[in-house]
């Protein structure tokens, strides 16, 4: 379907004036969610005008070039690696207790796709040390991983045919170590573990993982594609006492989102290896073809050199100072809505949420709601009617997700403006819902879209 405005969705005969094509696309946005305003608690990060006015500078500095052959644009090499390097320091590279770290990475388009890199690094060096020890392989390897890490690893499961063994959480909503380390077998590459988990924002427990996997003699992944640009600020504001980086022995391989708590525009992400040998089975090279050598270090050939420039600029831009001041800000806001769920009759906060991230929604423990004969005198509020309230009281996007029934809310330091708007407008309307016993009809909870 044609969108309202356009006639059809052919080339059209004539090209458009400029600004006419620019009028449109604003037309075209009219719907989009307000996450300038602070109203949007997920998929934008925002460190205010001026970091959102340099990033797109960089961009448009950088927007024709292409990153595949960093011959032809030595810059783009240059600002890769620095990257690297600077996330790898934040990740503990220089801390490393048990040994020299000669810690190695690649950027790549963001969370799903270091994800899937470090998959397959996994997979390969199952390949790579069954070979090597004689063994004659497996017919297929596995990860286990619990229920509350990233979506992505099924994605990198369907792709990389390396068998997802999903185990429940804890009542605290972390990995249950003795429950993973029993879904262990000789088949399994890679144990994961999350720096903080996305569904409800709490850091699994890094240094037993590890030292699991380690004693197994299997590669771990910390997936701290959300928790990697905030965790060692608050760690450094002494906001946080987890260990959960490449300080933690055991910990073979990291991921880290530059464009989520660094601030940086998408998309670019940070896959980093605790050794050059394992780093080195990322890449893809080939010269079977008629074009001379093809090498890429991640899934895509062409890729945008826009990202590349303004992750390096904002790194530099805002630095340490930077960075935790934002930090601080972030964790302030995060705490105020927090305190604010729990302080809400018939409201609670999911698990113990260790940084800047959260879930939410109604009490399982203030009642139920009784199917047939309207709601108990100790209804809980319904999660997903607050959410509908939220956004029509004020424009509030959380997204929604199951189970249980939550709102996610993905604090950043562009909320603190807002935050005490914010729990003024949660305050009434979990009033109003606890009052009436009103359940939203709609049960979807979609995170993502094929569009």
């Amino acid at each position: 379907m044609a969108a309202e405005g356009f006639p059809d969705n052919r080339l059209p005969t004539h090209g458009l004036g400029a600004e006419e094509v620019l009028g449109r696309m604003e037309e075209l946005r009219s719907d989009d969610r307000d996450w300038r305003g602070g109203r949007v608690f997920s998929l934008v990060y925002s460190a205010g005008d001026e970091v959102h006015a340099l990033l797109e500078r960089a961009a448009a500095a950088y927007s024709a070039e292409n990153a595949l052959n960093t011959m032809v644009f030595p810059s783009l090499g240059w600002m890769q690696h620095d990257i690297v390097t600077v996330t790898a320091g934040l990740l503990g590279a220089d801390q490393v207790a048990d040994g020299p770290a000669d810690i190695r990475g690649y950027l790549t388009s963001g969370g799903t796709e270091s994800l899937l890199m470090a998959t397959k690094t996994a997979r390969d060096w199952g390949r790579s040390e069954r070979a090597m020890s004689g063994d004659s392989g497996t017919a297929r390897f596995n990860m286990v991983l619990a229920t509350s890490a990233h979506a992505a690893f099924e994605k990198a499961s369907h792709y990389f045919d390396v068998e997802s063994r999903r185990i429940p959480v804890g009542p605290d909503y972390r990995a249950d170590v003795d429950a993973m380390a029993d879904a262990v077998d000789d088949d399994t590459v890679l144990v994961i573990g999350s720096a903080p988990s996305y569904p409800q924002g709490v850091v699994d427990p890094i240094p037993e993982l590890a030292a699991m996997a380690s004693e197994r003699g299997i590669l771990c992944h910390v997936d701290a594609c959300l928790g990697g640009f905030i965790l060692p600020f608050l760690g450094k504001l002494g906001h946080l006492d987890k260990r959960w980086d490449f300080t933690v022995p055991g910990v073979t391989s990291m991921s880290a989102d530059l464009h989520k708590y660094g601030y940086g525009s998408k998309g670019v992400s940070v896959v980093l290896y605790r050794t050059p040998e394992l780093a080195r089975l990322q890449p893809f090279l080939t010269t079977n073809w008629l074009g001379g050598l093809y090498g890429s270090p991640s899934m895509a050939g062409t890729r945008p050199a826009g990202p590349i420039a303004a992750g390096w600029a904002v790194l530099h831009f805002l630095g340490e100072d930077g960075y935790l001041r934002l930090a601080e800000d972030t964790y302030r806001a995060a705490r105020s809505l927090r305190s604010a769920i729990e302080s809400l009759p018939g409201l609670a906060v999911r698990g113990d949420p260790d940084a800047t991230v959260l879930a939410f929604g109604g009490d399982p423990d203030a009642g139920g709601f009784v199917v047939g004969d309207g709601p108990s005198a100790g209804s809980p509020v319904d999660t997903f009617a607050l959410g509908d309230a939220l956004a029509e009281r004020g424009g509030w996007f959380f997204d929604r997700q199951s189970p249980p029934d939550s709102l996610h809310a993905t604090v950043h330091a562009g909320h603190a403006a807002v935050m005490g708007e914010l729990i003024a407008d949660l305050t009434a309307v979990a009033g109003e819902l606890a009052a009436t016993g009103s359940r939203a009809e709609d049960r979807s909870t979609t995170y993502g879209t094929v569009d």
